[in-house]
C-alpha cells in the first residue's frame, strides 16, 4: 500500500522535531549516558566550519586516526559536475578531513572513486583532486580493474563477491563522505549507497537487487566513521542532476559511527519515511547500523544560531 502524502509529511516534521526542535531531556529520558553522541546534527555553516564543530563533538579525529595509521577518505566524486551541482561532495569538506587526519598523526591519507563519468573529468571539475592534494592527501586512480581485488561477502544474500579497491582493504581507517542525493532507483543515495564507489561491477548490484547489494556490501567492512554532506542537497533527478535548479541550499552536515542512523536521519532532510529507503531495514538486519532515531542520542549545532 502506498504511502499518502500526508503521512509522509507528518512523519518528516516529527523527526525534524527529533532532531532539531524537541528539548534533549525530553527526548533522552530514558537512555544511557554514552561518552559520545550517536550522531551529530550540525547545521547553518559552511561544510568545513560544520566539521571542525561537529568532529569534536563527537570525540575529535584522534578517537579514530592514531599515529601512523593509513586513512581512506571515500567522498562522492562520480559526475562531472562542479562543486555548486550538488552531484559530488564539497571539495571543503574534503579538505578538511583530510587536515584533521594529518593532525591526528595519520601516516597516509588516500582519495578516489570509481566514478561513473570519465574519472579524471570528475576528480578535475568536482574540485576534490585540488583540494585533497593543497590539503596534503593522495589521489588514487580507479579506472582500471587492476586497482581491485576480488574478496568474499561474508553473509551476503546477493553479493556472495565482489571486486573491492585495494585501497578500501588495506587502509587502517575508512571515513565515508557521501554527498546526500535523490536517487532515481532507491529514492536516496548517502553513506551505505556511497560504497559502491569502491567496488569495479557496479551493474551487477543493479541487475540482481540493488538494495539488497547496498546492505549486503558492509558486512565486508563498514566506515568507521561517516560524514553526510548535505549542504547542497539535490532534491530530484538524481543522483546526476539536470541542473542548479535540482539542488536546495540546506546548510546541514550528519556525523556519526552509524552509517545506518546517518542515513536514517538523512531520509527527513529529503522529506522520506526511512521505510521508503529499502535497503536501511536490510542493513539494519544484518545489525550494521540502527534505524531507531527516537531512541538515539542525537547532539545538535547550530553554527550561527541567533540569540
Amino acid at each position: 500500500m502506498k504511502t499518502s502524502r500526508r503521512t509522509l509529511l507528518k512523519w518528516s516534521l516529527l523527526l525534524t522535531g527529533y532532531l532539531f526542535t524537541t528539548p534533549l531531556k525530553k527526548v533522552f529520558a530514558n537512555i544511557p549516558l554514552k561518552k559520545y553522541p550517536d550522531l551529530i546534527a550540525i547545521k547553518d555553516g559552511s561544510p568545513a566550519q560544520m566539521f571542525d564543530v561537529g568532529i569534536e563533538a563527537i570525540g575529535g579525529m584522534k578517537r579514530f586516526v592514531r599515529p601512523g595509521q593509513s586513512v581512506l577518505v571515500k567522498p562522492n566524486i562520480g559526475w562531472n559536475r562542479t562543486p555548486g551541482e550538488g552531484a559530488n561532495t564539497q571539495p571543503d569538506l574534503v579538505a578538511k578531513i583530510i587536515e584533521h587526519c594529518k593532525a591526528a598523526g595519520a601516516s597516509k591519507i588516500v582519495v578516489f572513486d570509481n566514478t561513473c563519468n570519465t574519472m579524471s573529468s570528475c576528480y578535475e571539475n568536482s574540485g576534490i583532486k585540488k583540494a585533497v592534494e593543497n590539503a596534503g592527501g593522495i589521489m588514487l586512480p580507479s579506472d582500471d580493474e587492476k586497482y581491485y581485488l576480488e574478496k568474499n561477502i561474508p553473509g551476503g544474500k546477493i553479493l556472495k563477491k565482489v571486486k573491492v579497491h585495494k585501497a578500501f582493504l588495506e587502509s587502517d581507517v575508512i571515513i565515508n563522505v557521501p554527498t546526500l542525493k535523490h536517487h532515481s532507483s532507491t529514492k536516496m543515495t548517502a553513506s551505505l549507497k556511497n560504497f559502491m564507489g569502491v567496488i569495479w561491477d557496479r551493474q551487477f548490484w543493479h541487475k540482481y537487487g540493488l538494495n539488497q547489494a547496498i546492505a549486503d556490501f558492509p558486512l565486508l567492512r563498514n566506515a568507521d566513521l561517516t560524514i553526510v554532506d548535505a549542504y547542497l542537497v539535490m532534491t530530484k533527478n538524481g543522483p546526476r542532476g539536470i541542473s542548479t535548479d535540482d539542488v536546495i541550499l540546506k546548510k546541514m552536515q550528519l556525523i556519526s559511527t552509524d552509517a545506518v542512523l546517518a542515513d536514517t536521519a538523512a531520509c527527513k532532510i529529503l522529506n522520506l519515511n526511512p521505510s521508503e529507503v529499502t535497503y536501511l531495514k536490510l542493513a539494519e538486519d544484518f545489525k550494521l547500523g540502527s534505524t531507531d532515531i527516537k531512541n538515539s542520542n542525537i547532539k545538535k549545532i547550530y553554527i550561527n544560531k541567533k540569540a
